[in-house]
């Protein structure tokens, strides 16, 4: 064996342990701080402390947002212009869409300022049925003037059964088993057709058999193949920016290790209601602050379905792997986006993130649906967090280091909140609470200047939807993982699973069991001590200090938001 390569391996193999043992400190460290409660700052009779672990979350959020603000000035800094070189085969994948966001979405691609002979548009419906017909329908509307191609597929890749099509042709006919029975046809006719029409013209709109949204997407991916340079997705609910695929392109363009970056994706539908407006303000951290500090170390975990550019020749490479993909024996067919991202990630390549590419894109307005969303996204996380650590040696040891801070982070508030509620006074929980506020406050403020609109104030109420929804529902998500399915109904659907509503009821049962208990414990004790009777003024304050903090929150989101956002806008103006 030649040396350089046993030295790559060798400083691999290296590498992959010392990462293991980063890992391992991270953790322990987290554990001890946590376990161990060590107090910095304390009160009389600690009735109010801060810890070192409290001190180590201070400080994780601080180094997240001073790495998203560096991230920032460099995406505003970079004046490199688009080559226009590079051909695009855009996806757009579709299931029993909104009339009105998928003519959206069509009208903003045609209004994409990208070289129309670079770009090749393939719209791939999730279902062959008369229901789904007026998908294809809008397609060819929007693009009637360059000649779309639709194609109505009676199977996808993975349905076609030859043995199958044999006997029903003998049904047909009539024959039996005589000597033409011995041939079968190994490849579905249609495949071709459909590969064809995709390689050859610049819309086209295909029709298949039910498979899930991973099934779409390999469609056109497969179809594709290695006519274009980039493939971008895109869902079928988002609105892009005119500029979004040229700010893409420029990423891509300006380092060859890039192999993935996603834009920014905002909330079309903000002022539906509350669970939509908090949507809207959880995207904006989530891809301005979180994805922008990933993207300053080159590992962004996730490239969103609604707006991702990809290196063609790298995901050809892992496509089939991608769709094959299984988890304990069940072939996955969600976490689509994060697996995608992983395999890319996995092969060495960098993941990036730009806020100059801008889309708009669908959200669950409803309380269930939303939470029903929550819940897929979640198994995916956790899935993904698996597969992910396989990979950190290949990296920054940020991206080992947040993925240890992020994933054990539920499993500790859910800790900290049981024990308080159970084995707490009535000090005890209310703090905790105020804590969880004060948080909220801090962060919401920080995104407020960074933002530069004080409507990121609001973003301390969501801690409201984590505490009582997200957080029972993580654990709902991890017992049923290996359960597969879209996770949001068509837009045209009501919303039938009930089911995630489950671990709500058991969560809020086992909070109201505790707060019960420490009550009754409460009342077992001298109120008459020193120590009780500074804490009593200690609970009449922190109650007060809580309900005024909710009373104008919601004052202000009742009053000045819903005034503000009585008209709704038709027109979503994007500035890049």
């Amino acid at each position: 064996m030649e040396l350089k390569p046993l030295l790559k391996k060798l400083g691999s193999i290296v590498r992959a342990v010392l990462t293991f043992l980063f890992a391992l400190a991270v953790l322990a460290l987290m554990i001890w701080a946590y376990v161990v409660g060590y107090p910095l700052v304390t009160s009389s009779y600690r009735i109010i402390s801060f810890g070192f672990y409290g001190l180590l979350l201070s400080l994780h959020v601080f180094v997240q947002s001073v790495f998203a603000f560096i991230e920032h000035r460099r995406m505003k800094a970079r004046t490199e212009p688009c080559s226009f070189t590079k051909t695009i085969g855009f996806t757009i994948s579709a299931y029993q869409e909104d009339p009105i966001y998928l003519r959206e979405c069509l009208n903003s691609i045609r209004a994409l300022q990208y070289p129309p002979e670079l770009l090749r548009i393939i719209m791939v419906v999730d279902g062959n049925t008369e229901e789904d017909r007026y998908m294809m329908e809008m397609f060819r509307e929007v693009f009637a003037d360059q000649d779309p191609g639709c194609y109505v597929w009676d199977n996808n890749y993975h349905t076609w059964d030859p043995t199958q099509v044999q006997q029903d042709e003998e049904m047909a006919i009539g024959t039996g088993s005589g000597d033409d029975a011995d041939y079968i046809m190994v490849e579905d006719p249609q495949r071709s057709e459909v590969e064809h029409l995709i390689q050859t013209r610049r819309s086209v709109c295909i029709m298949q058999k039910w498979g899930g949204k991973r099934e779409v997407m390999y469609t056109a991916f497969k179809a594709l193949g290695s006519s274009v340079d980039y493939i971008q997705v895109c869902d079928s609910d988002t609105k892009l920016d005119p500029l979004a695929t040229v700010e893409l392109c420029k990423v891509l363009e300006s380092n060859p290790k890039y192999g993935a970056v996603g834009g920014d994706v905002m909330i079309l539908n903000l002022k539906d209601s509350y669970i939509s407006f908090m949507s809207s303000l959880r995207y904006w951290m989530a891809f301005n602050i979180e994805r922008s500090c990933q993207s300053f170390f080159n590992c962004v975990s996730c490239i969103s379905g609604p707006l991702g550019l990809y290196r063609n020749d790298l995901l050809q490479q892992f496509l089939e792997s991608w769709y094959n993909q299984k988890f304990l024996g069940t072939h996955c067919t969600f976490g689509d986006d994060r697996h995608l991202t992983n395999r890319m990630l996995s092969m060495g390549y960098a993941t990036k993130y730009t806020a100059r590419s801008k889309c708009y894109t669908e959200t669950p307005a409803q309380f269930l649906r939303w939470l029903n969303q929550q819940t897929r996204w979640t198994k995916s996380y956790f899935r993904e967090w698996l597969y992910n650590s396989m990979w950190w040696h290949k990296h920054h040891l940020w991206m080992t280091y947040e993925s240890i801070v992020a994933g054990i982070f539920p499993f500790f508030v859910t800790a900290t909140i049981i024990q308080v509620f159970w084995m707490g006074s009535l000090w005890d929980i209310l703090w905790v609470l105020c804590c969880i506020q004060l948080i909220g406050l801090v962060k919401a403020a920080y995104a407020c200047i960074l933002r530069r609109d004080v409507v990121m104030v609001f973003m301390s109420l969501y801690s409201a939807l984590y505490m009582t929804s997200l957080l029972p529902a993580k654990y709902f998500a991890i017992l049923t993982m290996n359960k597969s399915s879209w996770g949001t109904s068509g837009r045209r659907k009501m919303v039938g699973n009930y089911i995630p509503l489950l671990p709500l009821s058991v969560w809020a049962a086992i909070l109201f069991a505790g707060l019960i208990f420490s009550i009754y414990q409460e009342t077992q004790v001298s109120w008459l001590t020193e120590a009780k009777i500074m804490e009593v003024d200690f609970l009449v304050f922190g109650c007060v200090a809580y309900l005024i903090y909710w009373l104008i929150m919601m004052l202000l989101y009742f009053v000045w938001f819903r005034k503000a956002c009585r008209t709704r806008a038709k027109i979503y103006a994007l500035s890049v």
